[in-house]
């Protein structure tokens, strides 16, 4: 009966001829995760217990060559845009056409951080190679990394009208998909700040690849950087206490000179919301699993 069901399974994935074309992203993405974790999961709890062994193996290596074919067709698709990002043709409203052909919208109200086909895609283009080990220590007050879920980076830029002239910076940018993506749309000069050494590297790597020469990274400590050239910043609490108010402070001294925007989200919100020196313009600022503005009054 199991193994009838799990054959069933897969043979309903290879007999559906859309998820072999590569318009269909979301679907096969779809389709990619019911194999990996309906399948050969379940084959590998049952193979610790089966006596029908022989079965199963073969079943989970059918489910593997489907599930690469699957991926290849994706790896081909990312290859491509890739090439075109590199050229110059695929960036501002071009990109996000690409964005909107290949992805449905997740609708879904979060209550954590939570990842959709959207982040596979995005993951899947711009950040494709292995994710690096870190080599640096943080210090207490660091957290560790996490990247931003791609909706919340979308609805940034959304919300920012991001314009030439305007700087951005993600403190705390880890593998640099905040900078790619807000250089990607709106074309602005966009700088990341780094203290993980791997990460940056990582992170400038991915950039000379797609050919994006206004996007920079920065390996340092958040609290030693110059913001100078700032007018919009993101954080994804990359830090927490006295260090979050440090640079907090730093941006303080910036605003003085020019009006800022700060864009939050996840647990530093809150502590940003209680400076007086900024106004929230959607909300309290409480929620940690909102993306909050801030504007220097």
């Amino acid at each position: 009966m199991i193994i009838a069901e799990i054959r069933s399974d897969i043979q309903t994935i290879e007999s559906d001829a859309k998820l072999f074309e590569e318009i269909n992203f979301d679907s096969r993405a779809n389709a990619i995760d019911f194999i990996e974790f309906h399948i050969i999961d379940r084959i590998d709890s049952l193979i610790q217990q089966s006596a029908i062994i022989k079965e199963l193996r073969l079943l989970k290596q059918q489910a593997e060559n489907l599930k690469t074919q699957l991926e290849q067709i994706d790896n081909n698709l990312f290859a491509g845009l890739r090439e075109q990002i590199r050229a110059g043709a695929c960036n501002g409203t071009a990109f996000r056409t690409v964005i909107d052909t290949y992805t449905k919208p997740d609708n879904k109200s979060y209550e954590q951080p939570g990842y959709d086909n959207l982040d596979v895609f995005i993951n899947g283009l711009l950040t494709a190679a292995t994710i690096p080990r870190p080599v640096n220590e943080l210090e207490p007050e660091m957290v560790f990394y996490q990247k931003t879920p791609a909706r919340v980076v979308f609805e940034l830029i959304e919300i920012a009208q991001l314009k030439p002239g305007d700087v951005f910076f993600d403190i705390g940018s880890g593998l640099g998909q905040v900078p790619l993506l807000v250089n990607l749309i709106s074309g602005i000069i966009a700088k990341g700040v780094e203290f993980e050494t791997a990460c940056h590297e990582y992170a400038v790597n991915c950039a000379a690849k797609l050919n994006l020469p206004n996007v920079e990274f920065i390996n340092a400590d958040a609290r030693v950087v110059d913001y100078s050239a700032g007018n919009v910043f993101f954080m994804y609490t990359p830090f927490q206490g006295q260090m979050l108010q440090e640079v907090i402070s730093l941006l303080n001294k910036k605003s003085r000179r020019r009006i800022i925007r700060i864009y939050t989200y996840g647990p530093c919100s809150p502590h940003v919301a209680m400076q007086n020196w900024l106004k929230c313009t959607n909300g309290q600022g409480n929620d940690i699993y909102k993306l909050y503005e801030f504007v220097s009054v």
